[in-house]
């Protein structure tokens, strides 16, 4: 891959620029709806045949990792684009289909849809020496562009536990991972083992509740469980806002957890070991009732398979019919050379403010973010920055600066977050939303100032 380092990451890219966006999920559509209203010359590529991506269950792109139940774990007007308010008719916390049905409604509304190719892959991006990059399509034509937008999502390349459990090979029972969950019907009637704490576990293990002969949820780690309403209203939305800094949030959130929640180990989990918002917390009413009802059996974390077999480590056993594992996924860019990005197996990647390569201009990267919150208003934001750079509005600082901010915040996730390949991208909703805005600002003045002390052409 040619190396494109000679050029600073700081300078704007050209005047007029030609972009490409990859993909139209949720990340994709914010991207290209910005690059829309601001006139730029650009394509974005689809590989499924309509937007939404994580959203649309049955996707023809066969990387979806949406369920029949699944709803969001975020209150809708936590979740909607600024200028687009989510229907007043939809439940507070909407179904699939309704907000992969808001996306296309987007789509529609600022009237980009004839942008987006559809069932148009990205196989290749290549950065050019002397800025630049070829894209080559699924179809095998190579394009040119001055600048990529890269929002391919990262909830869809799924990661098994590393290593296997010993034992696993032989496992006589079923094992997948919770990307390939889809309906109830995988888990009617069967001894079901669940691994796992986020938000996936906690809706898979609640389905199986009402379908499996027997639930089990397998656990190394407690976690804080959020119900989604705390005192009638959702629980987002008690405490957020941009203009409430962390060191007040968390304590006021630590005090409502208690009050609203009590001890995990009251529901039969492991308390956790950290506090509340130290890890990415997870959103579920329904999975503490059942547990309370004894629909689900909490266990601890597998320690090996023996034939038919789970054994945990306390020693007791299931024999299971199907060990649906909840472990995440990989941070993968398929269409990128590894020897130039490659997150590899701890999922780590240095990117300026999340966004921006620090080496090669024109590469940006929208929704590679894990929030305490909502990803869409932060993907709208760092669009708008993004254009901001392209038409030469906003300038990055040095190099020296964006190595600094980058090690900065990657001290900052050791130092608060437990150590898990899922905290390696993660951030506040509200703080990092306030971050972006001064980060446009300071980024803008620095512009004027630039374009102030360039020598007059004449």
């Amino acid at each position: 891959m040619s190396s494109s380092a000679a050029t600073p990451a700081s300078s704007a890219v050209p005047p007029g620029p030609r972009v490409c966006v990859i993909g139209a999920g949720s990340s994709g559509v914010a991207a290209a709806k910005v690059l829309h209203e601001r006139g730029f010359d650009f394509d974005c590529f689809e590989l499924s045949d309509r937007v939404g991506g994580n959203w649309v269950f049955g996707n023809s792109n066969g990387v979806s990792s949406s369920y029949r139940s699944l709803h969001i774990n975020t209150s809708r007007s936590r979740m909607q684009f600024s200028d687009f308010p989510m229907p007043e008719h939809l439940p507070n916390f909407a179904r699939h289909d309704q907000i992969a049905a808001y996306f296309d409604a987007y789509v529609d509304h600022f009237g980009f849809r004839e942008r987006i190719a559809f069932t148009t892959g990205v196989d290749r991006v290549t950065p050019l020496d002397g800025g630049g990059f070829d894209v080559r399509l699924g179809s095998g034509e190579t394009r040119r562009y001055d600048a990529v937008l890269v929002a391919n999502g990262h909830h869809w390349d799924p990661r098994l536990p590393e290593p296997a459990f010993p034992g696993a090979e032989t496992f006589t029972g079923e094992q997948m991972h919770s990307h390939h969950y889809k309906e109830e019907s995988q888990l009617a009637g069967r001894k079901v083992v669940v691994l796992g704490m986020g938000n996936s576990a906690m809706d898979i293990a609640v389905d199986a509740s009402y379908h499996a002969e027997e639930t089990f949820l397998a656990h190394r780690r407690g976690v804080h469980i959020i119900p989604k309403y705390v005192w009638g209203r959702p629980y987002d939305k008690i405490g957020g806002h941009e203009r409430i800094p962390a060191a007040v949030r968390w304590p006021v959130a630590r005090i409502l957890m208690r009050a609203a929640t009590g001890p995990m180990s009251r529901y039969g989990l492991q308390d956790p070991d950290h506090r509340f918002a130290e890890a990415h917390p997870t959103m579920s009413s329904r999975v503490l009732d059942r547990l309370a009802h004894g629909a689900i059996t909490p266990k601890p974390n597998i320690d090996r398979f023996d034939g038919p077999d789970v054994v945990f480590t306390d020693g007791s056993r299931v024999a299971a019919d199907l060990v649906v594992h909840c472990t995440g996924y990989r941070i993968t860019f398929p269409f990128l050379d590894k020897d130039f990005l490659d997150p590899g197996g701890d999922n780590r990647i240095r990117l300026y403010r999340r966004m921006f390569h620090p080496d090669v201009p024109g590469l940006y990267f929208i929704g590679l973010v894990q929030p305490l919150g909502a990803i869409m208003p932060i993907a709208e934001r760092q669009s708008q920055l993004a254009a901001d750079h392209l038409e030469g509005r906003y300038a990055l600082p040095s190099r020296a600066a964006m190595d600094g901010e980058i090690d900065r915040y990657q001290r900052s996730l050791e130092r608060r977050y437990v150590s898990s390949k899922r905290h390696t991208i993660q951030v506040d909703f509200d703080d990092y939303m306030r971050a972006l805005t001064k980060e446009r600002a300071g980024g803008a003045r620095a512009a004027r100032r630039g374009r102030a002390a360039a020598p007059a052409r004449g």
